[in-house]
């Protein structure tokens, strides 16, 4: 007996500091098939860190974009669904105002999680990529507004996938957009090499106490830690290390990249401009300018926990999300979010 009405269809949307994302999905048999995607780069969180609010452009980007999204929802008769938004709406004084207005506009109930469950649903996205042989794993997410890191133990199940538990996890106020912000060159400035030591400083002061705390340099160091990244910044890497002339998630997705190749790249990036940057083929435009950000973070990862390589996941909160969904149809627990009918136009 089929645990699936033949209509059930899922959708995950997040909407982050960044970017506004949606995966919709029918399950297929034990698995779940995509059927649709979207995702537009909106900057919710630009200039958040200095006022304290979303501003009026960022929130009209945003909901033109939630807008898209709700028409898909509506195209594809989307049965359940739950739709989170991240740190810049945690953030922000005037959030309510925003969420009121996205759902006179949408239809949409946004859901503002905490880092915990962020973190939670991140996991839960990329779990399949950890390899069952390694007891231990560094989790992390470089995101718009915020980094999120796990500290987790990793079993292996008899079927040969794992099974999770987080130890510990921090999140720290500084994400592409936060820290591009807090160290932005003048006018008719660039980026350089001074600037991103001083980036990678920050964001290494800031992992010490959660390193100590666990001892997770020493454990790195006895080996049986893997690593493994979720972001744009570590997709986009691996997309250059590949030599796409343009971004391919299925050979993105679970892709090696060993420390060697991470450094020699982010060093070609912080001795380009973010015009020549904006000519990588895996950048364009819209990263041109989050890049640098984005690499000192990593290398600030890189450095404090010496793993060597890193297992890279296009992946994360929206694949969770679904997981989440399809398990608690298969056991008739109704904890997510039935879409509304308002999102009917």
């Amino acid at each position: 007996m089929s645990f699936f009405r033949r209509s059930e269809i899922y959708a995950a949307l997040d909407l982050g500091t960044t970017n506004c994302r949606l995966l919709i999905a029918r399950p297929a048999g034990d698995r779940l098939r995509v059927v649709d995607s979207f995702s537009r780069v909106v900057r919710l969180g630009e200039g958040l860190l200095a006022t304290g609010v979303l501003s009026e452009a960022a929130m009209s980007r945003a909901i033109d974009a939630l807008t898209v999204c709700a028409e898909k929802l509506d195209q594809r008769e989307v049965t359940r669904a739950r739709f989170v938004a991240t740190e810049a709406c945690r953030r922000a004084t005037n959030c309510g105002e925003f969420l009121a207005r996205v759902h006179e506009r949408t239809g949409l109930g946004l859901e503002i999680i905490p880092t915990e469950e962020e973190a939670r649903l991140a996991l839960a996205g990329c779990a399949p990529l950890l390899d069952p042989e390694r007891r231990h794993a560094i989790v992390f997410d470089i995101g718009g507004g915020s980094t999120e890191l796990l500290w987790v133990a990793v079993n292996p199940c008899a079927d040969g996938g794992v099974e999770t538990e987080i130890r510990d996890v921090i999140s720290l106020p500084l994400g592409v957009v936060s820290l591009t912000e807090r160290f932005q060159p003048g006018p008719g400035e660039a980026f350089g090499p001074v600037v991103f030591a001083r980036m990678v400083d920050v964001v290494r002061d800031a992992f010490a106490d959660f390193d100590r705390g666990w001892g997770i340099a020493a454990q790195v160091a006895a080996g049986g830690v893997q690593m493994l990244g979720s972001s744009g910044t570590v997709t986009t890497l691996a997309g250059m290390r590949l030599g796409l002339q343009r971004y391919e998630r299925q050979r993105v997705d679970g892709t090696v990249l060993d420390f060697g190749d991470i450094g020699r790249m982010t060093r070609k990036l912080v001795g380009m401009n973010a015009v020549e940057r904006s000519k990588e083929p895996c950048i364009g435009t819209v990263r041109a300018d989050l890049m640098i950000a984005g690499c000192a973070i990593l290398e600030a990862i890189c450095r404090t926990w010496k793993v060597g390589r890193l297992r890279v996941a296009d992946r994360g909160v929206r694949e969770g999300i679904l997981a989440g969904l399809h398990a608690a149809t298969r056991t008739g627990i109704s904890d997510a979010c039935i879409r509304p009918a308002a999102l009917s136009s």
